[in-house]
């Protein structure tokens, strides 16, 4: 347990540029210890706000006024692992990393991989609905998580899901999945594990600009090449990186994208061919192919470390994440870049051009005065155009605070008031991460809001008081 000004200091923010204010940090290690804390929460009537590894990028995990934080990150053991059965039980604080080292001996991998994942842990990923590179083919984590243990705002523990492949009723294990801790703590996960492709080949192709390697992987899917992952990264992105970690990447590039093909032997040397032609006539200036693992692994490293090195540019960021057709790409990519030239901007894109997952990232200093007004108004403006596109405002990092305003612009007032009611039938009280996803008002049956109407600043400066960005 911390009540120390330092460690609730670090502890009043997650990797978003919003920081809140908490009243107690407490560590468990346990589910046992997480059931007694939430069981004290509950007896004084204090609101709980559950975190991970504070890698989080929309809010979800800052708390606000007295707030009782539970930290999960000392609860990492896998608790078991079964090949056969295609399974392993994991706690939440498991790092995404570690547990796809823990199965790869067994010849399996946790197939959603977040660029995070040397720090992300398990239960955030569940928290969050996390994506990440792979996920173009195997899916989100909804797909790869079975069963998980729940403790309930009142202290009750249920286990939502089974290890069989058809659990019996409603999928509360899907509702929970995503929820980002406003429906209870998960203290345990039951992963569905995903067999290592016998063959794996990593492309590297490089574009005249970010449009023309969009327009490939449209054209791509569209010929019914599906990649295992397919990564774009613009020529900004592009130099940073090879200045931090020495990728490889061409820095002379306009964009590059990294594809990852798997299967068999014959099926992706046909792909890979494929994947040649296809991008020579979508402008590819040139293609590599990783010749072994390490030269995979070091085009993999560049992308992992993408975000890391934009400090070059600047010490402070805000990436956004929202999710288009994939054929609407080009267009919004061009926005992107309009819109952030109109606000003075320098803006950063790499993102995962396979599914239509849009990351720009601007990068600023705070120092400088009005800079994060005209961060928050061009992340606005992003915002709308892709909803606009037919896209939604998150793809993988979840609504938090950052964008709980906007839900508006996708949902109907019946829409929001029926997810209302879901987050009710777990905690009627309202204790859980308060304050984050549905938008302020938000209540089971009479929840009524005029669609379109988010303003980001506005929203960020209408947060409790006691928040700051």
């Amino acid at each position: 347990m911390a009540a120390d000004p330092l460690t609730l200091g670090l502890y009043a923010r997650d990797a978003s540029i919003i920081e809140g204010g908490c009243a107690l940090v407490v560590l468990p290690s346990s589910a046992d210890e997480v059931q007694a804390c939430v069981q004290v929460a509950a007896r004084e009537g204090l609101a709980i706000v559950p975190r991970g590894s504070g890698t989080g990028l929309a809010g979800g995990a800052v708390p606000l006024g007295d707030a009782l934080v539970i930290v999960t990150s000392r609860m990492t053991r896998v608790l078991d692992v079964r090949p056969e059965d295609r399974l392993a039980w994991v706690e939440p604080g498991v790092l995404n990393q570690d547990l796809a080292d823990a199965v790869r001996p067994h010849g399996f991998t946790f197939a959603p991989d977040p660029s995070s994942q040397q720090a992300s842990t398990v239960g955030g990923n569940v928290a969050t609905n996390a994506g990440g590179p792979h996920c173009l083919l195997h899916g989100v984590t909804s797909g790869h998580v079975l069963a998980l243990d729940l403790v309930l705002a009142d202290g009750a523990r249920v286990r939502l899901g089974s290890e069989g492949p058809l659990a019996p009723g409603y999928d509360l294990r899907g509702v929970v999945v995503g929820s980002e801790g406003t429906l209870g703590i998960v203290t345990a996960v039951c992963v569905r594990l995903t067999p290592l492709a016998p063959v794996v080949s990593t492309c590297l192709l490089a574009f005249p600009d970010p449009l023309a390697a969009a327009r490939c992987v449209a054209a791509c899917i569209a010929q019914g090449l599906v990649a295992a992952a397919m990564e774009c990264m613009d020529q900004a992105s592009v130099r940073a990186v090879e200045q931090y970690v020495h990728a490889g990447y061409p820095e002379d590039a306009g964009a590059v994208l990294l594809v990852e093909l798997e299967g068999l032997a014959a099926g992706v040397a046909h792909a890979v061919a494929e994947l040649g032609t296809i991008a020579g006539a979508h402008g590819a200036t040139s293609m590599r192919v990783a010749a072994d693992e390490e030269e995979r692994g070091q085009l993999w490293k560049g992308r992992k470390h993408a975000l890391g090195a934009v400090a070059l540019y600047a010490p402070h960021y805000y990436l956004h994440d929202c999710v288009v057709p994939r054929t609407r790409l080009p267009e919004l990519l061009a926005d992107v870049y309009r819109i952030a030239a109109e606000h003075r901007l320098l803006v950063v894109n790499m993102f995962h051009a396979g599914d239509g997952n849009l990351h720009p990232l601007f990068v600023f200093d705070r120092g400088e005065e009005g800079v994060l007004e005209r961060v928050l108004t061009a992340s606005q403006e992003i915002l709308e155009r892709c909803v606009a596109a037919g896209g939604v405002v998150s793809g993988e990092h979840g609504i938090g605070l950052e964008k709980r305003d906007f839900l508006p612009l996708l949902f109907s007032a019946a829409d929001l008031g029926a997810q209302a009611c879901v987050r009710q039938a777990f905690d009627p009280d309202g204790r859980m991460n308060p304050h984050k996803v549905l938008p302020a008002g938000a209540r089971c049956g009479d929840f009524a809001m005029a669609r379109g109407d988010g303003d980001l600043a506005a929203a960020v400066r209408s947060l409790p008081a006691g928040t700051w960005i």
